[in-house]
């Protein structure tokens, strides 16, 4: 509890304003890690970097988690959907378990050029994500190695999960951003708590302020998902270019730094 006792009222203002506005990025289109995580760690100096990062996590899963159920509520649950519970969750823990041995150094760059592919790809296909045509059953089968692969990313490494969640059903069964949205943010939460849960067993998670992020980040993501709902795909595909260019430059610097 002494990192706890550590934080200042300023450092707890910055902690529960950065956990809102991660909580409506991770509802428009994911990232907001990018933003929280450096927050909480400037909010908290004493803090170890796997607690900030666990902490993390756990606002996350609720703000990911009530932007999924706003969504999906309003757009339409499929009951086909649920099918990629068990693979995230056990997909994401198995990446969980498997971070430390892997090389950041030669994963970066790899996710950079993934970025930069997905980047292009809407730039110059204006018809990308409007929903192009009838899903495929035989295309539909294809999501299901592709959420594999994206949890066990999220799992180890993380940064752009739900971009890159959407941009695999957009591709692969030409749904609009808007139902990709949905549709990534409870395969996310997925993900989210199939890592969560090795935090936890691992007692990585300061509670108290999980928490207290958790409720910010349950604010942020319900006025990010009203967001997502008022202004419609043209909207997310400014929002996905906009992170594409802040998470190439932010892997970028890491890898050089």
């Amino acid at each position: 509890m002494d990192a706890l006792a550590s934080i200042s009222p300023t450092g707890w203002a910055i902690i529960l304003i950065g956990a809102l506005c991660a909580g409506w990025i991770d509802a428009v289109i994911g990232g907001g890690g990018l933003v929280l995580i450096p927050l909480i760690m400037a909010g908290a100096p004493g803090l170890e970097p796997v607690v900030a990062l666990a902490s993390n996590k756990f606002a996350a899963c609720f703000g990911t988690a009530s932007a999924a159920f706003t969504l999906n509520k309003k757009l339409g649950f499929r009951r086909k959907d649920l099918i990629y519970v068990p693979i995230a969750l056990g997909f994401s823990a198995i990446g969980a378990l498997i971070a430390s041995s892997i090389n950041k150094e030669i994963l970066r760059p790899a996710v950079i050029v993934l970025l930069l592919i997905a980047g292009l790809i809407v730039v110059f296909k204006p018809n990308f994500g409007a929903g192009e045509g009838h899903i495929n059953p035989r295309r539909w089968w294809w999501t299901l190695p592709a959420v594999a692969l994206i949890a066990l990313y999220d799992g180890s490494f993380g940064p752009g999960t739900g971009m890159f969640l959407i941009m695999a059903f957009s591709a692969l069964v030409a749904q609009d951003f808007l139902h990709s949205a949905a549709t990534a943010k409870l395969i996310n939460t997925c993900t989210n708590i199939g890592a969560l849960v090795m935090f936890i067993i691992h007692g990585d998670v300061l509670f108290p302020l999980a928490i207290a992020a958790a409720v910010a980040n349950i604010i942020g993501a319900q006025l990010g998902a009203r967001t997502v709902l008022k202004s419609g795909p043209k909207f997310i595909r400014y929002a996905l270019l906009s992170l594409v260019v802040i998470m190439c430059v932010y892997l970028g610097w890491q890898q050089i730094k």
